[in-house]
């Protein structure tokens, strides 16, 4: 059946709440490869160890994310063509090393790409702090929907994603660390597709191995970022956006190309080094210039 837009535009997701330990705080960051390099290091230790932990903004993407119920027929979703095609993140205050947060999630738009290209879904998802009620974090999630195309939707209008400006050189490089064994410890963040994890599962999408997930790139650049942009204070971090054009395998090394457009503001690429492919485009990174 065709995808439904009128029922899925309808489509009202309850609030998700998690409560979740310093414990998890502390698995995430390991999933984005802190202390890879160095595990002494005292920047990367506050992520990890309870003394004086803080927590990486992008922790949040994993938090009170609940069920999304698209895969159930109703809605007409190809759900094993969906792949998650961009990943935005605006900070309103920092994220708590433990609590309880609550999440709600809309869908905000759906374009139709036409029958061979797919549809396009915009969501919009919130995570409040449960007992203040106070708004931490506004993610936006684009899915293309590969086999959905074709539904009757309007085509024109969908957001575009600020280009990086390829007509100059970077300004900046970093190196990003990818263990061996990275998708295996990012997985126990909630993801357990095992996509990331079996052989005979990746094989048979069409990989030669398992791939990191896309969220665990996205974890690991926005690490980096707020490294080399942000004086490694999180609390710096206003906004992060990525478009995925390419897997990651676990263990290849990456940098990330970043060009500088203003006080706070910053676009980059996430690029692996040994195969020059582009794995994440449009990036964009907003942040508090100085404290």
């Amino acid at each position: 059946m065709p995808l439904n837009y009128d029922k899925l535009m309808s489509l009202t997701f309850e609030p998700t709440r998690q409560t979740y330990a310093r414990r998890d705080t502390m698995l995430y960051a390991l999933g984005v490869g802190v202390g890879a390099l160095d595990p002494c290091d005292p920047q990367e230790l506050k992520y990890v160890y309870e003394k004086n932990l803080v927590a990486l903004p992008t922790f949040a993407v994993t938090l009170a994310a609940g069920a999304m119920r698209l895969a159930d027929p109703v809605y007409g979703i190809n759900y094993r063509m969906l792949l998650h095609a961009e990943q935005t993140l605006e900070m309103h205050k920092p994220l708590p090393v433990e609590g309880t947060v609550v999440s709600e999630a809309k869908i905000d738009e759906i374009y139709d790409k036409g029958a061979s290209k797919g549809a396009i879904m915009y969501m919009t998802r919130r995570l409040y702090e449960a007992s203040s009620g106070d708004l931490l974090v506004t993610m936006g999630n684009v899915a293309f929907l590969r086999a959905d195309g074709g539904f009757g939707g309007k085509s024109e209008g969908a957001p575009k994603p600020r280009p990086v400006p390829l007509d100059r050189p970077a300004d900046l490089r970093t190196q990003l660390p990818v263990t061996l064994n990275q998708a295996l410890i990012y997985r126990l963040a909630g993801d357990y597709n095992p996509l990331h994890i079996d052989p005979d599962v990746a094989r048979s999408a069409g990989f030669d191995r398992p791939i990191l997930h896309g969220l665990g790139g996205y974890g690991t650049v926005g690490r980096a970022l707020i490294k080399v942009l942000c004086g490694d204070d999180p609390g710096r971090l206003r906004r992060l956006d990525v478009r995925f054009t390419s897997p990651v395998y676990p263990g290849e090394p990456l940098h990330a190309d970043i060009w500088n457009i203003g006080a706070g503001d910053a676009a980059f690429r996430l690029i692996a080094s040994e195969r020059n492919v582009v794995v994440q485009d449009f990036g964009r990174i907003e942040y508090e210039a100085s404290r």
